[in-house]
């Protein structure tokens, strides 16, 4: 079998997203998800993290890398290129290990959502051309080269960027007589031995294409990118991820059950001398109730909460509540209130944000947690808002059904 390593190379220093590699991108730290693909891959033999910080080195062993060496300073430099962190990590392995692997795979982990099978049909290219040194992910390019200027200064003539051989003037030229262009982008390289050793290149002389659909392109930079791409994750594209398939919306929503405590509150109570407790919620959460209503959804409160701090909220926003269903009984009760009203839990969609709604979480069709769930609740839920408890994310959960019906 081909020896192929994955290498995914992840420095601490971090400037436009501090700790960006550890942090939690749609529930999990961003550096699993390219562990995940290299994992998932059946052609990879063996799955490297190359970093300089001892965090990032815990976070990638806990999602299955190996760690085996910590990079040197002058290597996770802001300037430091992808080559000498490869060369490197290679020249460790064989002078620490005598390992040496026929070829290498680099996933960087701002480019985190792939294609499944992508790293395997890489491989596969590889292997199945022998005059390559290299296989890079490629998608068509949204601009074309042939219409793009060099910028001389303000006062001074623009010049075109490229020729074209029998075209005179390209960029006034119809696009589709022009040549196709692609884009590389983060998401694979795959890489002889010795294209890297011998020819100190990463991608040496022959360079083959591996065309990834353009929905794939992904390269998270500042936060807007963050946020943007976290959306595309709970979009139902189909993809690689540390974790399970997350679900789409369903087609038919018969109600919308909310937990009580961090979801329809900020989590927080007060609480007065004679035990009477306070909470704090969004008047804007039920707003937006009537549409539902009108599309025939019923909207409920399921809260293990034994305080009549519950009924009374659920009273002013128009719904029923179930409380006081214990923690342990939090599944349970959801079931055997389908039951009752005789609604399929595939119509059900949920919003929680703890580990007591987790089984609720697997009996609906559709699981969502507001923005400052526990990480274990985000990693589960088919669909993180982005409103905190308390804070409107009811409000946000109407709007996002309601626009299905738009």
């Amino acid at each position: 079998m081909t020896e192929v390593l994955a290498i995914i190379p992840a420095r601490g220093g971090s400037k436009g997203i501090p700790r960006k590699n550890i942090r939690l991108f749609a529930g999990y730290p961003l550096i699993a998800w390219s562990i995940a693909a290299a994992k998932q891959a059946s052609l990879v033999t063996r799955v490297i993290v190359s970093t300089d910080d001892e965090e990032i080195a815990s976070v990638a062993r806990e999602y299955g890398a190996e760690t085996p060496f910590l990079r040197p300073a002058e290597l996770a430099q802001d300037q430091t290129t992808d080559l000498p962190v490869f060369e490197h990590t290679l020249k460790f392995l064989e002078e620490v290990e005598g390992y040496r692997p026929e070829m290498i795979v680099q996933l960087r982990p701002t480019s985190p959502i792939r294609p499944r099978g992508m790293v395997d049909d890489s491989i596969r290219i590889l292997i199945n051309h022998a005059d390559a040194d290299c296989v890079r992910g490629v998608v068509p390019a949204a601009q074309n080269p042939f219409k793009m200027w060099r910028f001389n200064g303000d006062n001074k003539p623009l010049n075109p960027l490229i020729e074209l051989a029998g075209i005179a003037e390209p960029y006034n030229a119809p696009r589709q007589v022009l040549p196709p262009v692609y884009w590389q982008t983060g998401h694979i390289d795959t890489i002889r031995y010795a294209t890297i050793v011998q020819k100190h290149s990463l991608t040496g002389d022959v360079i083959y294409p591996i065309t990834i659909d353009p929905k794939y392109t992904v390269d998270i930079d500042t936060p807007a990118d963050w946020v943007k791409y976290e959306a595309l994750v709970y979009s139902g594209l189909e993809m690689v991820s540390p974790g399970k398939a997350r679900r789409t919306m369903p087609k038919q929503i018969k109600m919308l059950i909310c937990d009580f405590d961090g979801v329809v509150t900020d989590n927080r109570v007060w609480t007065d001398q004679d035990g009477r407790e306070t909470v704090a919620a969004s008047r804007s959460d039920s707003m937006r109730f009537r549409e539902l209503r009108e599309h025939g959804i019923e909207v409920m409160i399921l809260s293990s909460e034994v305080n009549s701090v519950v009924q009374a909220r659920a009273k002013k926003m128009g719904v029923e509540a179930i409380h006081g269903v214990g923690i342990v009984a939090k599944g349970e009760a959801l079931k055997k209130l389908l039951a009752e009203k005789n609604v399929d839990p595939a119509n059900v969609v949920y919003v929680g944000n703890d580990i007591n709604d987790l089984p609720c979480f697997e009996i609906a069709g559709w699981a969502m947690a507001v923005a400052d769930s526990y990480p274990e609740v985000l990693r589960a839920a088919d669909y993180v808002l982005k409103k905190n408890g308390g804070y409107g994310a009811i409000r946000e959960v109407c709007e996002i059904i309601v626009e299905r019906f738009k």
